[in-house]
């Protein structure tokens, strides 16, 4: 099992290009299917996330070309309509594939999704949001049969703004008969990049952002090219590692609004942030100062994707912070490890209270899942002496090569 070495106590400096966002890859690959044609994006981060639907893809009938940054998806023939179990476990956002396998085939076999284990995520809003539109589904021995001679426009209000959800329902809508409305949607930025890329394709949709969606259906799809939007965690995770070893730092393509809840709680923390175009330079504060409340929301609330990243940023800091965890209920699995390596942590249920402590030591610790993972590397940055970051595989599914990234920007880490 991998690992990676950080000897801490460098500065992290210079400048860095942020790459696609993994969010907003993953669905689009799978409205690849859509088009039983040529699919052409740019901007694909090389992740383990990427490789797993590169693989459904494949075993689906498409013909995939990767290289240099871009993915080219020829979907015109399907062969398959069953998803293989393997797959499907490895990797929660697979489920994707529901919607835009019925749209194109009306037909689809999916097994339950893995992923990383941070609290039941229930796909009972997709399941339901599809019936409504008149998918017939069986759930037998952990396994989902989906069929539907034609899928109807319905007018949907989800529960719950649902990013997975609200993405099933865009995609499997684009053919259905009339109009679909989804009330209360995600409002993620990688929601408007699907609608984007659906509607380069020649789909009708239009709201992504808000908190109503329209799709009109439509008859036929086109070939696409399209560009995928910088990935604001990797961005955020980037910064938060330069605020905790007090460094400065430079990020290149970037989209400052997807940012903004975190770049707010940055500079509450003492950061100086500066805007520019597609980029931005943040310089960290000599004293970490301690962010009072940290409470994970949908967009464009704080999200849960930076909770851990910022919970090492405050065990440095000057005072007492509570974190509540709204979204996903057993996200704190990094907080333990966080203590191994010194930090005062205490967890009940949902709230963590993080009281800044004068140093964090190395020490071997676990990732055991994607942010959880990155947030015990970013406290490795900032500690004494070498922490061991073990079972890095997770983080592998979100981030490219981020131990060259960092050691290009002064870290001292390395991969065995």
């Amino acid at each position: 099992m991998s690992k990676l070495i950080i000897d801490g106590g460098n500065r992290i400096g210079g400048e860095v290009r942020v790459g696609g966002a993994k969010n907003s890859v993953l669905p689009i690959l799978a409205a690849t299917v859509l088009n039983g044609g040529i699919n052409v994006v740019h901007d694909i981060p090389k992740l383990l996330d990427v490789d797993i639907m590169e693989k459904i893809l494949t075993s689906l009938g498409c013909s995939v070309k990767r290289e240099n940054g871009t993915i080219v998806v020829n979907s015109k023939e399907l062969t398959n309509y069953e998803i293989p179990e393997e797959l499907v476990r490895e990797m929660r956002s697979s489920i994707i594939f529901l919607g835009a396998m019925l749209s194109r085939c009306g037909k689809v076999k999916i097994s339950y999704p893995g992923g990383c284990e941070i609290g039941p995520r229930p796909i009972d809003l997709h399941l339901k949001s599809l019936r409504e539109m008149g998918a017939k589904i069986e759930e037998r021995h952990g396994f989902l049969t989906c069929e539907a001679t034609k899928l109807r426009g319905s007018d949907i209000q989800l529960d719950f703004p649902s990013v997975g959800a609200t993405e099933n329902i865009m995609l499997a809508a684009i053919f259905a008969k009339g109009t679909t409305v989804i009330r209360n949607a995600a409002r993620e930025p990688e929601i408007i990049d699907l609608e984007n890329f659906l509607n380069a394709m020649g789909a009708k949709v239009s709201g992504a952002g808000t908190a109503t969606i329209r799709i009109e259906g439509v008859e036929k799809l086109y070939d696409v090219e399209h560009n995928i939007i910088p990935d604001r965690i990797v961005a955020g995770t980037y910064l938060i590692a330069t605020a905790i070893t007090k460094g400065e730092i430079v990020l290149k393509n970037v989209i400052h609004e997807h940012l903004q809840s975190t770049l707010y709680k940055l500079r509450e923390s003492g950061c100086i942030v500066q805007i520019y175009n597609h980029s931005l330079k943040l310089i960290a504060p000599k004293e970490i100062k301690a962010v009072e409340s940290i409470r994970t929301l949908p967009y464009p609330g704080y999200p849960t994707d930076m909770q851990a990243q910022m919970m090492s940023l405050m065990t440095l800091s000057d005072g007492i912070t509570i974190v509540t965890e709204n979204i996903f209920e057993n996200r704190y699995k990094h907080a333990n490890e966080l203590v191994r390596m010194g930090a005062n942590i205490k967890v009940d249920g949902r709230i963590a209270i993080v009281k800044g402590v004068a140093k964090l030591s190395g020490a071997t610790v676990v990732a055991q899942d994607l942010r959880g993972g990155a947030a015990l590397i970013v406290a490795g940055l900032a500690a004494e002496g070498t922490t061991i970051v073990e079972n890095i595989k997770h983080v592998e599914r979100g981030y490219e090569n981020i131990h060259e990234v960092l050691g290009t920007l002064g870290a001292r880490i390395r991969k065995q």
